[in-house]
């Protein structure tokens, strides 16, 4: 097995991604609320699946999108999450591995179908997300392995996981493995949607379970109610060991107890499509941290990751992002 002071284990919702282009007009005509994530039963998934037209369909979901990308910069990533034995489940489960990510979570031989994720890009690149969670919301605290917890330098946990209470569970025990095994925890707020949902128990998280987080703007002056970035990182400071927050076009600000690292964004010559740019900073951002980079390294490493997935339709890395760093850090 590889060195485990480098390993990298993300535990998420394990979700098949489903893409297509839309415009403004579909997003009203179907109440979709532009640029950010709503969870929806069945019914609702088969409603809008019927309207979206040409789609992609591919392995999702924020954390295993991390995975991916720390895959391709060449860290050695792990990842847990739950889907069913289904078409569906076997798309995740072949794309997952396809790149480089150890994934061996049994799949559900009973109960919902495989999640999928519905993505709706827009001209402007944003995208709107309407998730059935499914087979995903069924992990557990027994599908945590402790070994592969404690065999990894970093655990890292989305917020989308926080909902369900089995993967509530799942998610405290991974984070006690970890931190008695000398391990760091880091998490993921996700989307503005679960932050305003679970407000008090991610402030409580960040408090005494998060070692490294990761937000953008909009999340981390939600978390903490301030009107300004500047009062939330004021609010936020001292609070774990490293805050990484992401500002869009102005790059991003990593925030310790006593340092401040503002980089910033890479150029892209054509934005396409945002969706998976949060997962892949964050994977950049995990591999610079595991390989003992500085700070200010590893969002460099975050920002040109996530400059590669907008420059193109979807979440994964279309290119080697090994070749990618090499290129421009050398």
């Amino acid at each position: 097995m590889t060195d485990s002071t480098s390993r990298v284990l993300g535990i998420g919702n394990a979700i098949v991604d489903v893409l297509a282009h839309t415009d403004d007009a579909f997003l009203d005509r179907y109440q979709l609320a532009k640029g950010s994530m709503t969870l929806i039963d069945a019914e609702r998934a088969m409603e809008l699946y019927g309207q979206m037209g040409s789609v992609v369909e591919c392995s999702g979901g924020s954390t295993a999108n991390s995975m991916a990308g720390l895959a391709s910069l060449g860290g050695s990533a792990v990842y847990i999450g739950k889907v069913r034995d289904d078409a569906l489940g076997e798309v995740f489960s072949r794309d997952i591995r396809a790149t480089g990510v150890a994934f061996d979570t049994p799949a559900s031989g009973s109960g919902p179908p495989t999640g999928r994720c519905l993505i709706f890009v827009t001209p402007d690149a944003q995208r709107t997300m309407q998730t059935l969670l499914g087979a995903s919301a069924t992990l557990g605290p027994d599908d945590i392995d402790q070994e592969t917890v404690e065999g990894a330098a970093i655990t890292f946990l989305e917020g989308y996981l926080w909902d369900p209470e089995p993967a509530k569970r799942a998610f405290l025990r991974a984070a006690g493995i970890a931190h008695a095994a000398g391990r760091k925890v880091a998490l993921t707020l996700s989307d503005p949607f679960c932050v305003e949902r679970h407000r008090e128990e991610f402030r409580d998280l960040v408090d005494r379970h998060v070692d490294v987080l990761f937000a953008n703007e909009e999340e981390i002056v939600s978390l903490y109610q301030t009107e300004t970035l500047d009062q939330a990182l004021s609010a936020l400071r001292g609070r774990c060991e490293v805050a990484a927050i992401t500002l869009g076009k102005q790059g991003s600000v990593v925030l310790t107890g006593s340092q401040v690292v503002r980089v910033a964004a890479e150029p892209v010559a054509e934005v396409m499509d945002t969706t998976g740019a949060g997962d892949l900073y964050a994977a950049g951002f995990l591999f610079g941290l595991s390989s003992g980079r500085d700070l200010a390294s590893c969002a460099r490493i975050g920002s040109i990751a996530a400059g590669e997935i907008i420059s193109h339709f979807g979440a994964r890395p279309e290119t080697s992002l090994k070749g990618v760093i090499a290129s421009k850090l050398g």
